[in-house]
């Protein structure tokens, strides 16, 4: 029979991954050095699923390490005392990576070697999660399934439904915390009158 992994000896090995430079399986290999960012304890209850590390955080090593989550720690209603703390919080992303920039200047992206590698051993490894903050298209695509919807919007919009399902852990899709979202936060003021004060909620509840 065979030993289950130990959450250490995943962690280990997704740092030192290089499979998006070394051996691609869908694009051009990564142009730069992989630099795997995650945040995980076996003791964390939240976690959030974000899209992959950019400029920033690529430089820092830490997620969120940029304007996004100053917005997303004021969504929470938590400080970075708290947020970087991986006994409560883990930060597991769609791509560890950070993917590089497209034509525009706008993040690629999450590599797809990623997600399939890494998610469900990152999982099988935090077993006290309870809520999945799944943030952006290709976070609510991999946790949600056929449950997600055509568009960010339709799906964010379902959220209580969402939240409401039984499987478990739960998961409340949000919208990604970028600037570039700014537009859409002002069509859509119900997400920080109705869906921010229960993700507070939620959080407080689970942090406590």
């Amino acid at each position: 029979m065979t030993e289950p992994e130990s959450l250490e000896a995943v962690l280990a090995e997704l740092r030192a991954c290089r499979i998006c430079r070394d051996a691609p399986l869908y694009l051009p290999p990564l142009p730069h050095q992989p630099r795997p960012v995650i945040q995980a304890a076996a003791t964390a209850r939240l976690c959030i699923a974000g899209q992959a590390p950019g400029t920033r955080v690529h430089a820092s090593g830490r997620p969120f390490t940029d304007p996004s989550g100053v917005r997303l720690r004021n969504w929470l209603g938590i400080d970075e005392s708290v947020f970087y703390d991986a006994d409560k919080v883990a930060i597991v992303p769609m791509g560890h990576c950070f993917p590089g920039l497209d034509a525009k200047g706008g993040d690629k992206p999450p590599r797809r070697e990623c997600a399939p590698t890494w998610r469900g051993r990152v999982f099988a490894v935090l077993p006290r999660i309870e809520l999945v903050l799944a943030i952006g298209r290709y976070a609510q695509d991999w946790h949600l399934g056929p449950d997600s919807g055509a568009s960010l919007s339709g799906t964010v919009a379902n959220w209580r439904n969402i939240l409401a399902r039984p499987a478990r852990p739960r998961i409340l899709p949000l919208p990604h915390p970028s600037w570039r979202n700014n537009a859409w936060l002002r069509r859509n003021p119900w997400f920080e009158a109705e869906l921010v004060p229960v993700l507070r909620a939620e959080v407080a509840r689970l942090l406590a």
